[in-house]
C-alpha cells in the first residue's frame, strides 16, 4: 500500500514528465528520414501508378524501420530479418483468422503474449512488442469480410506487406554503400539478441500483458466491438512498455491517454487533407518523421503524431469517412487499454521488481 505522500509524489512526477523532454541520444535526423522513406516512397510510387490502396498496404511494412533504429547498419542487417519474419507471421495469422471473430480474438491474445515474451526474452528493445499486435489487428481489419466478400484478398495483402518489409530492410542497409560504414565491425548476433531468458521483472511484464490482453479482448468482444479489440490490447501493451521499474506504467498511461486525446484532435483537424491523394502521400511520411524525432524525448508528444498516423491507415483501409466517430472510438479504446495497463502495474507482487 502506498503512503499518501508517496502517491502524491508519483502523481507530480508523472504530470511533470508530460512537459519534460528527456536527454536525447544524439541526432536522430537520419533515423527519422529512414523511417519516413520506408513508408513514404512505396506509397508515393504506387499512388502515382494509380494504386493508392496497394501503396498503403506496402507502406505498412515500413514499421520494420522502427526496430533497432539506433544500431549500425551492419547490425541491423543481422537483426531485422528476425523482426520481419515475426511481423509477417503476425500479419498472416491475423488475415487467416479474420473470418472467425472468436478465433481471431484467441489469436490476438496469443500474439500479444507470445511476441511480448519473445521481445522481453531477447531484449529487442524499443519500440517493444506493441507493433506485432498492431500488425496482427491491421491485417485482420484490412482483409475482413465486408458484404460477404473479403475487403482485400489475404494473399494479396501479405504479398504487399512482404514487399514493404523488404523495401524497409533495403533502406536500413543503405549506409553500407559507404566504405566507412562497411568498415564498422558488427557485434555478434548473440550480443544483439541475447537470451532467451526472462528475469523476475520480465516474467511479471509477461503476466501483465496476458492479463491486459485477455481482459481487453473479452470486454471488446462482448460489450464494445470485436474489430477494435486489437487497438485496446496494443494500447495496453504500449503502456506496459519495457521497463520493470515500479510506477513506470502510470506515467506511460498518462502519456498514452492524453497524447491520444490531443492526437485525435490533430487527426480531426487534418483529416480533410487526406481526401487529396498527394496530401495523403505527404502526410504519412511526415508524421512518421516527426514521431522518430521526438519519441525518445517525450512519449506523450510522440503519441500526438502516432495517433493520426494509425488512424489514417485504419480509416483508409476500411474506407471509413466518419473521422469523428473513428477518432472517438480510438480514444475510448486507448483509455480502456491504458487503464488496464496502469491497474496491472499497481497489482504487483512486491513494491519493487528490479531489472536483472
Amino acid at each position: 500500500m502506498h503512503e499518501p505522500g508517496s502517491a502524491r509524489n508519483e502523481l507530480v512526477a508523472a504530470l511533470r514528465s508530460l512537459v519534460t523532454f528527456a536527454p536525447g541520444p544524439g541526432s536522430r535526423g537520419w533515423i527519422a528520414a529512414r523511417a519516413a522513406l520506408s513508408m513514404g516512397l512505396p506509397l508515393a510510387a504506387l499512388t502515382l501508378s494509380g494504386y493508392p490502396g496497394l501503396g498503403l498496404q506496402v507502406s505498412t511494412g515500413g514499421f520494420l524501420a522502427l526496430f533497432f533504429a539506433g544500431n549500425a547498419a551492419a547490425e541491423r542487417a543481422r537483426t531485422l530479418p528476425f523482426i520481419a519474419v515475426a511481423l509477417g507471421a503476425c500479419a498472416a495469422l491475423g488475415a487467416w483468422l479474420a473470418p472467425a471473430p472468436w478465433l481471431a480474438a484467441t489469436g490476438l491474445i496469443a500474439v500479444a503474449v507470445v511476441t511480448s515474451a519473445l521481445a522481453f526474452a531477447f531484449r529487442v528493445g524499443p519500440p517493444g512488442p506493441m507493433f506485432f499486435t498492431l500488425v496482427y489487428g491491421l491485417a485482420g481489419m484490412i482483409t475482413a469480410a465486408r458484404d460477404a466478400d473479403r475487403g482485400t484478398e489475404p494473399l494479396a495483402f501479405l504479398l504487399a506487406f512482404g514487399c514493404g518489409l523488404l523495401f524497409s530492410y533495403l533502406v536500413a542497409l543503405t549506409p553500407l554503400l559507404l566504405p566507412a560504414r562497411r568498415a564498422i565491425r558488427p557485434r555478434p548476433l548473440r550480443e544483439l539478441l541475447p537470451g532467451p531468458w526472462l528475469g523476475a521483472g520480465e516474467r511479471w511484464l509477461v503476466v501483465r500483458v496476458a492479463a491486459v490482453a485477455t481482459i481487453g479482448t473479452v470486454v471488446s468482444m462482448i460489450w464494445v466491438d470485436p474489430s477494435r479489440a486489437y487497438w485496446t490490447v496494443a494500447a495496453g501493451i504500449a503502456v506496459i512498455g519495457l521497463s520493470t521499474v515500479p510506477n513506470h506504467s502510470f506515467a506511460r498511461g498518462l502519456h498514452r491517454t492524453l497524447g491520444t486525446l490531443v492526437g485525435a484532435a490533430v487527426y480531426l483537424l487534418i483529416a480533410p487533407l487526406a481526401q487529396l491523394p498527394w496530401a495523403f502521400v505527404l502526410l504519412l511520411p511526415a508524421l512518421q518523421f516527426v514521431i522518430e524525432l521526438v519519441v525518445v524525448r517525450n512519449y506523450g508528444l510522440a503519441l500526438v503524431f502516432i495517433t493520426p498516423l494509425v488512424l489514417f491507415i485504419a480509416g483508409a483501409a476500411t474506407g471509413s469517412s466518419d473521422h469523428f466517430a473513428t477518432a472517438l472510438e480510438r480514444l475510448v479504446d486507448t483509455a480502456f487499454g491504458s487503464a488496464l495497463a496502469m491497474v496491472s502495474g499497481v497489482l504487483r507482487e512486491r513494491p519493487a521488481v528490479a531489472s536483472r
